[in-house]
């Protein structure tokens, strides 16, 4: 525990890339953008904001893509150099805090989504029961 906070590790596939991150997260949330979709090549991402201090390690070689989003601000996609599983993201909207995919944390019992970003771009099966859907 880091001061009392319960500590989770994100990795990456191959394990090389590691982040422990302290406490819970500010949100949790799914996003079917067309940007998602490709990064995770599935029908959604599912991703949670941790503040910049939770933030307790951060192992491994790591390399960050940068692009511009349809706001036309900036999102880094930040992935591991041997696998490319991409461990967090950061954005220009998202100051202080940053955004781990929840898949690399391997916790059955992480929290669900409470918002669908995008949710004109869902594939039409998607359903997530009892999440919201952003405008």
């Amino acid at each position: 525990m880091h001061d009392g906070e319960r500590i989770r590790t994100a990795a990456c596939s191959c394990r090389n890339v590691r982040l422990g991150l302290a406490g819970e997260p500010r949100r949790v949330y799914a996003c079917s953008c067309m940007e998602c979709q490709r990064c995770t090549g599935a029908a959604f991402s599912y991703r949670a904001i941790y503040a910049d201090s939770a933030v307790v390690s951060q192992e491994g070689e790591t390399r960050s893509w940068r692009r511009t989003g349809s706001s036309g601000q900036w999102l880094e996609q930040t992935f591991c150099t041997t696998c490319g599983s991409v461990v967090f993201m950061r954005a220009e909207a998202l100051t202080g805090a940053l955004s781990v995919s929840v898949g690399c944390l391997e916790d059955q019992e992480f929290p669900a989504p409470t918002k669908l970003h995008w949710p004109g771009r869902r594939h039409r099966w998607l359903c997530l029961e009892g999440v919201s859907e952003a405008p």
